[in-house]
C-alpha cells in the first residue's frame, strides 16, 4: 500500500473510531509504530483534530467537533461518483434537503481540469437510464426521519379519489420506476402496509399513538414481516427466453428464476393472495412470453382481465 493510499484509508479509520492507540494501527495498517507516529503527525497538520492522552490507558483521539478533511480520489473513484450523482437527475424529489443540480456544479467544479474533460467525453457515452419521476413529493424527508427516529405519523393518503387519515410509523423509503413507496405500520389496519408517497397529500407527528419497536425492522428485511399472517399461494409461471430477460428486472421477494439452457425458464415461489390482482396485471405485459400455471385464482384474474380488454374492441 503507498503511503498517500494509506493516509487517506487512515483519515476514514480515525474518523470512525472514537479513542485509538497507535498499536492498532501499526497492526491494522502493518507498518511499524514509527512509521505511524510520522503519519498521525502528518494528518495532524492536514486538519485533523487529533488529541493525545499518555498513561497506560493513554492513546490518541478525535475530537468530538472533528472535520473530514479533503479526501484524494482516483480518477476512476472521481468518475464514478460523477456519475452516480448524475443518476439522480431523473428525481425531481430526494428525501434530503439539497438540490441535485448543486451537489452535481460542487462536485465538477472541484475536481481537477483533465478529469473534468474525461467527465465531458464520457456524457454523451454512458448513462443509467431510470423512469423519470413526474411530480414532486414533499414529505419524503419526513418520513425518513420518522423511520430512523421510530416516529408515528399521521398522514391525509388518497386512493381511489377518496382521501383518509392514517397513523403511520415508516420503516423507510425507497424508490423504483420513477415512484417512491414508504413501507410502514399502519395502526388503523393494525398491519404493515406500502405507501405510494405521491398519494400522501399531508404529514404531522401523531401525538396519541405510541411507537412501536421497528428497530430490527429495514429495507432489507421488512418482506418477512410485510407478508406475516397473511394468507398465501404458491406461484408458478412459465417464461420464453424474452421473458426471462424481462423479468430478469424484477426482485421479488420469496420469488425466484430458473433458467434453462435454451434461454427459457420458469418462476416459482410464495404470493399473498391479497396480490393477486396486481400480479394479473403485471403478467399481461408480457404477453405471449408467460404462461401462468399456478395459481388457479390468479389465472382466473387474468382472464377477467383478458376478458374484459376484449370487450373494448366488440
Amino acid at each position: 500500500m503507498t503511503r498517500a493510499k494509506r493516509l487517506n484509508e487512515m483519515i476514514m479509520m480515525v474518523n470512525r473510531k472514537k479513542r485509538f492507540t497507535v498499536k492498532e494501527l501499526a497492526q491494522e495498517f502493518g507498518v511499524s509504530k514509527r512509521t505511524i507516529l510520522r503519519d498521525l503527525q502528518e494528518l495532524s497538520g492536514m486538519g485533523v483534530p487529533l488529541y493525545s492522552e499518555v498513561g497506560p490507558h493513554g492513546g490518541y483521539q478525535v475530537l468530538n467537533e472533528r472535520i473530514l478533511p479533503p479526501i484524494v480520489f482516483s480518477e476512476d473513484e472521481a468518475v464514478s461518483i460523477f456519475f452516480a450523482i448524475h443518476a439522480l437527475r431523473h428525481y425531481i424529489s430526494l428525501p434530503f434537503d439539497i438540490e441535485y443540480e448543486s451537489i452535481r456544479k460542487k462536485f465538477y467544479l472541484n475536481l481537477s481540469g483533465d478529469i473534468r474533460d474525461t467527465i465531458d467525453k464520457m456524457q454523451d457515452r454512458v448513462d443509467f437510464v431510470y423512469v423519470l419521476q413526474q411530480e414532486e413529493i414533499p414529505y419524503l424527508k419526513q418520513l425518513l426521519d420518522a423511520a430512523i427516529h421510530q416516529e408515528v405519523l399521521i398522514i391525509s393518503y388518497e386512493t381511489s379519489g377518496k382521501t383518509s387519515l392514517r397513523s403511520i410509523q415508516p420503516i423507510g423509503i425507497y424508490a423504483k420506476e420513477g415512484k417512491w413507496y414508504c413501507p410502514s405500520y399502519c395502526f388503523f389496519r393494525k398491519d404493515y402496509r406500502v405507501f405510494r408517497c405521491d398519494r400522501i397529500k399531508s404529514v404531522e407527528h401523531d401525538e396519541k399513538n405510541a411507537p412501536i419497536d421497528l428497530s430490527s425492522i429495514n429495507l432489507k428485511n421488512r418482506f418477512s414481516i410485510l407478508n406475516h399472517n397473511k394468507e398465501t399461494t404458491e406461484l408458478y409461471v412459465e417464461l420464453t427466453k424474452h421473458g426471462v430477460e424481462k423479468y430478469e428486472s424484477v426482485n421479488w421477494p420469496n420469488i425466484y428464476l430458473r433458467k434453462r439452457e435454451d434461454g427459457s425458464g420458469f418462476i416459482k415461489g410464495i404470493i399473498a393472495k391479497q396480490d393477486i390482482n396486481f400480479l394479473s396485471n403485471y403478467f399481461i405485459t408480457y404477453g405471449e412470453n408467460a404462461i401462468i400455471k399456478e395459481p388457479l385464482e390468479l389465472i382466473e384474474s387474468f382472464k377477467e382481465i383478458l376478458n374484459k380488454v376484449l370487450n373494448q374492441y366488440k
